[in-house]
This record gives C-alpha cells, sequence and structure tokens, in this order.
C-alpha cells in the first residue's frame, strides 16, 4: 500500500485532515511507512504544560492516525472506533483526576465515575463523536472541602471535565460533550449522587433510556462506583420477563424517526445515513430491540457493540443469521461511509452534503471518482437494512382490528367472529373493562389489554374448546396482579395466541401454572421452545450458569424459575405434538434431576458455612419410582431415600460441630426443603422419603452401612420390589458404586418364589383398598393398568434376576428377551405409559373430557378417534390382565 498516495488524497479532499498533515510531519513520516501502532503511540506521547492543551494536541493526533489507517484498509471499523473510544476513557479518566487534584492537590481521585452511553458505551465512537456520558459520585467518597457541600463540590468537577474537553482554543478541542441522556437533565445536576441515580432507574426511568443503556459501560474515574451503580441497575435495564412493550416503543420511535428524515427522501444529495431509511439506526435499532425482549434471559445477549449483538442474536437463535450477517456487513458499510462525511471537516454529520463539489469530495476521500459511485454503492445497503428493519415495525404496528362501538353492537361483532353465546360474552367483556381486575386496572394495563383484545377474541372464538379457553383465560387474567407486558407479548408475537387458546383448552394444569406465573409464557417465544432439552448434565449446567452470581435464596428463586419455564414448556410440546410422550417424560424427570443436583449442591455450600464438612463422608441421594426410572410426568412427585457415607461417630470440623448422622440429617432437611417449600418463585416438587428403611419410623438420613444392612436383613418384599428402580442422582463415584453393587447382591439372593407372589399380591390388595381409582381415565390404578404392570415386571426381575434396569422400557427388553414376557407385553405398557402422561396434564381428574380435548388425545397417541383409542386402551388392559392371571395364577 502506498501510504503517501492515501495522505495526499486526504489532503486534497479533506480541509481537516490536511491541516494535522501539515501540523504533525513525525506521525505523517511513521505513516508514510505503515507504521500506525507506532503513530499512534506518539501521538499519545505528547505532553504539554496545559492537560487541555496536551489532551488537543493528543486527540489531533489520534484523529490524523486513525484517518489514515481508516482510509487506507490498515485498519477495519472495529480498530478505528475502539481506538477513538479507548482515547476518550483516557481523555476522560485524565480530566477527572485533574479536576479533583486542582483543588484538593493530596487526596486520591475517587468518588467520581463516569458511565459511557450510545457508541462511546459500546466502544463504537464515530470518526467526529460527541460523547454521551452519565457523571455520578459518592458522598461519602468523593474528596471536598470542609467549607463545601458535597453535591455542590461534584458539579464543580463536573463542569472543570467537560470544560478540559470541550472547550475550544488554536489546539481545537477534544471531545464535545452531551449531558442530556442523563436523568430529567432540564432539571437535575450534572453529577448525579450514585443512589440517587439508582432509585430513578429503578422507579422513574423512560422507555427510552431502558434502551440507552444496553451500551453502557465503565468508562473512567472510580471503578468500584461504576461497577457498583451498573450492577445496581441491572434489572431496570435486563428484565426478568420479555419486554414487547419496549418492542412497541422502539419501533413506534423508528416511525417517527423514518415519517422525519425519510418522507419523500430519495437516495442522493443531503441522504441521512445514520437517521434515514435504511441507516445506521435501523441496524443499531434492529439489535436492541431483540435485545431488550431476550437479554434478560441470556447474559450472552448483552453487548454493547452492535454488530456483536447480532452475531450473538443469531446464534442463540433469536434473528435469521444470514440477515444478521447481512445488516453486520451493511453497518460496516454505511459506518466507513459517515467517517468519510466526518473527516472532511470533523463535523458530526450524518448527511451526504446536498452540493455537488462537496458530495464529490466526500467520495473522492473514500477513493471514488465522485458522488454517483457513494450513491450506487449506498443505495441497495439501504434498501436491504430498510427491508429488515421494517419487520419490527410492521409486528408491532400491526394492531388489527379494534373491538368497539364504530357504529356495530358488540355482540353482532362477537357473532360474526364465532362466538355462540354473544350476550355471555359480550358481559365478559365488560367484567374486563370495567376496572375490576387488577391487570387492566391502570392506563398503561387497559391500553395493553385493548390493543390485544381484537386478536385475543379471535383466537378464543377459534379455540378447540371455546367455552374453556374463554372460562379459563378469564380466570387468567383475574388473577394476575399485573399482565402489561404479558398483553404486550401477546400483541407483538400473534402467533402464540393460538398456543395460548390450546393451553387454554386442553391443559387446566399448564393453565393454572399460567395464572400463577404470566411469564411462563416467554419461554415459547424463542426459537428453541419446542426442541427436546438437553439431558441431566445440560440442564443442571444451564441452572448452574443462570445462578452464577446469586447468593442462597436467589438460587432457590432462580432454580424454581428455570424448572417452571421448562416443565410448561415441555407441556406445551406435549398437547401440541412436538414429541413423543415418552421422550417428553425422560425430559421431565431430567429436569428434576438436574434441579436435584444444583440445589443439593448449593445446599450442602451454605450448610457447610455454619456447619463444616464431615471428613469422609458425603450426602448421597437415591432416585426410586419414575425419578429413578426416569419417566416423570407433569405432577409427578420425587421419590427419594437420602443416605451419607463415613463414619457415623465422626463430627463436622465447622464453627457449629455437629456428630455426623446429625449432620447429615439435619442437611437432608435442607435439601428436601430446597426442594419443596414455598419461595417467592413458587413451589417445585413434592418430595416422598417414605421409601427409607423402616418407612417414616426410620430417621430421614441414615448412612450407607445401615441402608445396605437393611436391604439385606430387614427389609420387606415391596422394598425390594421397590428397589428394582433404584438410581443414584447424587453423591461421588465411591459411594454410588457401592449402593449399586449392594442393590446387585440383593437382587441375587435366592428366592421363594411362592413367598414372592404372595407378598407382591397382598402389597396390590392393600394398595386397591386404600388407593381406589379416581376415574375411567386412571391408566395408573385401573385392573390391567400400570401398577399391575410394574408389579408384573418387578417380581419377575428379582424372580429370574433377568432386566434389572431402572427404566422399565429397558426392564421390559430384558424380560422379553429371557422369554418372560411376549414384546405385545412391551407395546401395551408403552401405549398407557403414554395416554398417562398426557392425562396428567389434559385430565388430571381422570374423567373423560370434553370432545375437543378427546379428539386431542386421540391425535397426539397417533389414533384416528377417541373411539379408536379406547378399544386400544381397553385391548392393552386387557393384555396386561392376562399376564397377571398368568404370573399369579388368579385375579386380585
Amino acid at each position: 500500500m502506498a501510504y503517501a498516495e492515501v495522505l495526499a488524497r486526504a489532503y486534497d479532499n479533506s480541509p481537516f485532515l490536511a491541516g494535522l498533515i501539515d501540523r504533525h510531519p513525525t506521525l505523517v513520516a511513521l505513516i508514510e511507512q505503515g507504521a500506525f501502532d507506532a503513530a499512534l503511540d506518539a501521538a499519545l506521547a505528547v505532553e504539554h504544560s496545559s492537560l487541555g492543551a496536551q489532551l488537543r494536541i493528543q486527540r489531533q493526533g489520534v484523529a490524523l492516525v486513525t484517518a489514515i489507517a481508516d482510509l487506507s484498509g490498515a485498519w477495519d471499523l472495529t480498530k478505528v472506533t475502539q481506538t477513538l473510544s479507548d482515547f476518550a476513557d483516557t481523555a476522560l479518566e485524565q480530566a477527572i483526576t485533574a479536576a479533583i487534584t486542582e483543588r484538593m492537590p493530596d487526596a486520591e481521585p475517587r468518588g467520581f465515575a463516569v458511565i459511557a452511553l450510545g457508541k462511546h458505551g459500546g466502544r463504537e465512537l464515530n470518526y467526529s463523536s460527541d460523547i454521551d456520558p452519565i457523571f455520578l459520585f459518592d458522598p461519602k467518597t468523593l474528596p471536598h472541602r470542609e467549607r463545601d457541600d458535597v453535591g455542590e463540590a461534584a458539579v464543580r468537577y463536573g463542569r472543570r471535565v467537560i470544560e478540559l474537553l470541550s472547550a475550544r482554543d488554536e489546539h481545537g478541542y477534544v471531545f464535545r460533550v452531551d449531558m442530556r441522556l442523563r436523568p430529567s437533565p432540564e432539571v437535575s445536576p450534572i453529577v448525579l449522587p450514585v443512589e440517587g441515580a439508582i432509585g430513578y432507574y429503578e422507579s422513574s426511568a423512560l422507555a427510552w433510556e431502558q434502551a440507552a443503556f444496553i451500551r453502557s459501560r465503565f468508562s473512567a474515574g472510580d471503578a468500584m462506583l461504576g461497577a457498583y451503580f451498573l450492577k445496581s441497575i441491572q434489572p431496570f435495564i435486563w428484565r426478568k420477563s420479555l419486554d414487547f412493550g419496549q418492542l412497541k416503543n422502539i419501533s413506534a420511535m423508528t416511525a417517527q424517526i423514518r415519517n422525519h428524515y425519510s418522507k419523500g427522501q430519495l437516495m442522493g444529495p443531503g441522504f441521512d445515513l445514520k437517521r434515514g431509511l435504511g441507516g445506521i439506526r435501523e441496524c443499531e435499532f434492529y439489535a436492541q430491540a431483540h435485545q431488550l425482549i431476550h437479554g434478560g434471559r441470556d447474559g450472552s445477549l448483552r453487548g454493547a457493540d452492535t454488530r456483536e449483538a447480532l452475531a450473538a442474536l443469531a446464534h442463540a437463535g433469536h434473528i435469521d443469521a444470514a440477515q444478521a450477517a447481512r445488516l453486520s456487513e451493511n453497518y460496516v458499510a454505511l459506518r466507513t461511509i459517515e467517517h468519510r462525511l466526518q473527516m472532511r471537516a470533523d463535523q458530526q454529520t450524518h448527511m451526504i452534503p446536498n452540493e455537488p463539489d462537496l458530495a464529490d469530495a466526500v467520495a473522492r476521500l473514500h477513493g471514488m471518482l465522485d458522488a454517483r459511485e457513494i450513491f450506487a454503492f449506498l443505495e441497495p445497503i439501504t434498501q436491504g437494512v430498510a427491508a429488515i428493519y421494517g419487520e419490527i415495525v410492521e409486528a408491532a404496528g400491526d394492531r388489527g382490528e379494534q373491538i368497539a362501538d364504530g357504529g356495530v353492537p358488540l355482540t353482532e361483532q362477537l357473532g360474526n367472529i364465532g362466538f355462540s353465546d354473544c350476550d355471555a360474552m359480550a358481559a365478559r367483556i365488560a367484567r374486563w373493562r370495567s376496572g375490576q381486575l387488577r391487570a387492566v386496572r391502570s392506563e398503561a394495563g387497559r391500553e395493553a389489554f385493548e390493543a390485544v383484545l381484537p386478536a385475543t377474541l379471535n383466537a378464543l372464538a377459534l379455540a378447540p374448546d371455546p367455552e374453556q379457553a374463554v372460562a379459563r383465560y378469564d380466570n387468567l387474567i383475574s388473577t394476575l396482579p399485573s399482565a402489561i407486558n404479558f398483553f404486550r407479548l401477546l400483541e407483538a408475537r400473534p402467533a402464540l395466541l393460538q398456543l395460548l387458546a390450546d393451553i387454554l383448552s386442553y391443559a387446566p394444569t399448564l393453565a393454572e401454572a399460567l395464572a400463577r406465573h404470566s411469564g411462563y409464557i416467554d419461554a415459547l417465544v424463542h426459537a428453541s421452545a419446542m426442541d427436546m432439552p438437553g439431558n441431566a448434565q445440560v440442564l443442571a449446567d444451564l441452572m448452574r450458569q443462570k445462578c452464577q452470581a446469586c447468593d442462597y435464596q436467589e438460587t432457590l428463586d432462580g432454580v424454581r424459575d428455570f424448572v417452571g419455564e421448562q416443565r410448561f414448556a415441555l407441556g406445551v410440546q406435549l398437547i401440541e405434538g412436538r414429541h413423543d410422550a415418552l421422550s417428553i417424560s425422560r425430559s421431565y424427570a431430567h429436569l428434576a434431576e438436574a434441579a436435584l443436583q444444583v440445589l443439593t449442591q448449593a445446599t450442602v455450600a451454605e450448610f457447610e458455612k455454619a456447619h463444616g464438612r464431615v471428613i469422609g463422608g458425603e450426602l448421597v441421594i437415591l432416585a426410586l419410582g419414575r425419578l429413578g426410572g426416569e419417566a416423570l410426568t407433569h405432577t409427578s412427585d420425587l421419590d427419594l431415600v437420602l443416605l451419607f457415607s463415613g463414619d457415623f461417630a465422626a463430627e463436622s470440623n465447622g464453627a457449629r460441630p455437629l456428630g455426623a448422622t446429625l449432620y447429615f440429617n439435619r442437611l437432608a432437611q435442607r435439601v428436601i426443603a430446597a426442594l419443596s417449600v414455598q419461595t417467592a418463585a413458587g413451589a417445585l416438587y413434592e418430595v416422598d422419603t417414605r421409601l427409607r428403611p423402616s418407612g417414616g419410623d426410620g430417621p430421614l438420613c441414615c448412612s450407607v452401612d445401615s441402608f445396605i444392612q437393611y436391604q439385606r436383613d430387614k427389609a420387606w418384599t415391596w422394598e425390594h420390589l421397590a428397589l428394582t428402580r433404584a438410581r443414584c442422582v447424587y453423591g461421588g463415584a465411591a459411594a454410588r458404586a457401592r449402593v449399586e453393587k449392594a442393590a446387585a447382591d440383593i437382587f441375587a439372593i435366592p428366592r421363594n418364589m411362592d413367598l414372592l407372589r404372595r407378598d407382591a399380591l397382598s402389597m396390590r390388595r392393600d394398595m386397591a383398598e386404600h388407593k381406589p381409582i379416581k376415574g375411567p381415565l386412571d391408566m395408573k390404578l385401573a385392573r390391567g393398568g400400570l401398577v399391575d404392570a410394574e408389579f408384573i415386571i418387578h417380581v419377575l426381575q428379582l424372580q429370574s434376576g433377568n432386566g434389572l434396569h431402572p427404566q422399565l422400557d429397558k426392564a421390559v427388553t430384558g424380560l422379553v428377551a429371557a422369554g418372560l414376557l411376549p414384546v405385545t407385553f412391551g407395546e401395551a405398557q408403552d401405549l398407557l405409559t403414554r395416554l398417562l402422561i398426557l392425562v396428567r396434564l389434559v385430565a388430571p381428574d381422570c374423567q373423560i373430557p370434553t370432545p375437543a380435548t378427546q379428539t386431542l388425545i386421540a391425535q397426539v397417541m397417533g389414533e384416528t378417534n377417541w373411539a379408536v383409542l379406547q378399544d386400544k386402551v381397553d385391548a392393552a388392559k386387557d393384555h396386561i390382565s392376562g399376564e397377571w392371571q398368568q404370573l399369579f395364577d388368579q385375579k386380585y
């Protein structure tokens, strides 16, 4: 690269750069050699007796080096903008130090911090950019004279910082400083007390301020103060629930900008590269809108750099990868031409000059012949950006037809969209609008409710079971304390209304969960909402990532939130028929196992703070029943046995030591509480520990030695039957191996077959007496149901030593291979298991559901209609009953 040619091009077409070239021959010599990093170091090494003059001369050098490095292609856009941003940080740092030490020479310059916003916050400063800081001070640590009010001292320091950077002299200026992004700039001081600023953003901030803080970072001054402020306002920036009201606000603002800057504007002289149709701001707002929606739930999406944000959003599946790549590429092109506009005269401009000779000079600065080449270059770029961003504006702007008077009676409108009892529906709507419901009592709540009402009524009218859907929707919005974001979400994502109609029609369990936690529907927005989650290890890692910076109570709530959302999504997948019921059942189990592991680990760590550790001992958790067999339903409880390894006579080594037995029993109580007690985020799982040695009469947590001895010498037959589904879900490898070997040894004990069968029959009769079937769809307790199937499997396992696997499908496979069961037994068991998993969600009372739900069940089960499914279910139960009679030689 002939850098002298680039210097000449800059000299001929930019009066500003020409002046810098004349004033800085040393830098020019380095630039001609391509030594841009050395030139930058030299520019920053300039010293002067006056800090203001020193910073201005340094800025000249930085401006010259970055301009020629940019024009020559030696530095890409990232290097250019980060160099400019880093210089702004350095200049602010020096200005703060000077402002404080000029008045307090011996004081440590602390208690004053700068938060960078805008392009400075994203380290994306353009060539001739303002900086948009917020100045903060800490009254407790800011140095000030005794007679000075600390707030007045902070303002004095702030004014001095601004003066050092923005005042002009023969050397120019450093940065223009725009303080208008601070709270209430027309009345507030230029430097804000940190607690007051935090209070403002927690309670009174405007919608645009949330978007502005996406690109916020600590820039200069007291780093601890800056970090404290930013951490404190994270909940304001990144809201836990998806904020589709913000999408509406951003889109409305963009529509106003488009109307002002683009009405009648064609690509050509006067086009605004920043605010024009398809310009820089639309690239930025596209990323920010999606960050606001999804960033509260995914910390990887919170990057301040526009292109990094687009890439992260695409990687997470929230935006189209090809569109993200195209926007990033176009963003670079637009920013590059913007820099040419600003290099010409060091002006904060984004507009292609109307004067032909000036527009041609900008083109030549870039290496083109004239302005026509710039227009030809930019037109397809802006058209592409406008088309992609237009999707957001359209999504937020499509409000649909209002259900209102408009000359047509409400009942007639309701009849036109499909409601049968229009008077009753009109009465419901009147109640919704009456102000009685908390969710629609505020002005914002009413506005959000009315905006989505037409689409909601259409969805409810067309729901599979409109009567159920309307009744449950009524209960939903009557229960919610606030529903603004819920309504905004449905408004912004109309496809969710169909899912909501299905949930309300088919799944009372999910409808009740949604009434308690409206945010659960947020999870359905994500591209992966209908994908199967990972295994227990993957889910545990995600939980730990979510709770990485949380204290113990926050971890309890965080895991509950995560499990609630995932369990809700799995339920929706089930009623939508997205995956096989058996796969979803396994995912329910993986989710529970992951929660158990994360919460137990957190509980152990919290317990050790007070009581230390029992050296050589650890907690071991054994899952039985459906968790042991990795086959939970939506509402399953967890059958657990809690054990501990090591010497029961040992003592913990903490500040409040406990003997091992007491230690682990108290720890076990804490673990069960972590899994089952109500917190602000709700309950998690019911935990059943009655399968422990001696049942409810035995200690909650016994030693591994005691457990093994009990199982070997004292356990009842039913306890050995239950042990066939045992699986270690927590504990070290050595302890797990010991428990698993003990179980294998117990299974290998020779059995008295007659006694085994008699015990099993007695137990089944007791169960039938004390737990009658709940209804015609009780696939578990009915004759020939799943309990009978499990008895058959477990008796055959103990009798033969075959099929010893906690997962029942694999156990049956082993028994079939041994010739102890026919293949058709497994098919019957699978059919009833699938139906059980579905019934737990859509008909938890086990009664025959409405015709619409009957149709759903048949479809999800892969059958043509309800009658065909019933016939197959009856045949499956008859088959299991036949195997029962063959094994036990009698009916119960």
